[in-house]
This record gives structure tokens, sequence and C-alpha cells, in this order.
């Protein structure tokens, strides 16, 4: 490929440059997605169909608020039998007093 001095170039040759670029970067992707179009076509047939979204969805992160209440809902239970539990923890600050 041939080194292009970018300094020597007026505005317009820099913009032809550019759009030269986008238009040929457009022509590879379109291309590549079809390959990959193609690609999920037949290994859909093995399985489930392939999904249209191109982004996988985000995994769920876990709040430090949720953590800490499935820490509390996750300690051991009294030994006393029918002893009411007390669920502060799920309750405002105002209802827990």
């Amino acid at each position: 490929m041939a080194k292009i001095d970018l300094d020597s170039m007026s505005i317009e040759e820099l913009v032809a440059l550019r759009e030269n670029a986008i238009a040929k970067l457009a022509e590879k992707v379109a291309a590549r997605q079809v390959e990959l179009e193609s690609e999920l076509e037949k290994l859909s047939q093995y399985g489930k169909p392939a999904k249209k979204s191109v982004a996988a969805a985000p995994a769920a992160k876990v709040r430090k608020s949720d953590a800490k209440k499935s820490d509390v809902a996750n300690q051991p239970q009294s030994d006393v039998p029918n002893e009411p539990q007390s669920d502060v923890a799920d309750q405002p600050i105002a209802e827990a007093a």
C-alpha cells in the first residue's frame, strides 16, 4: 500500500479521501454481514433458530442493596418454632421504628 502524505494534501483532497475510505469500509461491512448471516442460517438448522439481533443483551448486575437483602434472607432461621421473623431489613426506616 502506498504511503500518503496527508500534510501535503489540500482540504478537498482530504475530504475526497475520507469519503472514499468511508465508502470502502461500508462495502466491506456489508459483505461481511452477508457472510455472517449466511453462516447463521447454516447453523440454525442444527438447533435453535438464529437470533435476528446483532448485539447480545448485557448481563444483569446485582446492586449492592439487592445483594444485602438476599444475604439477610439467606441467614439461618430462628430455632424457636412459630416465632415470627422480623422483616426490618425489608421495611423503610420510618416503618421499622
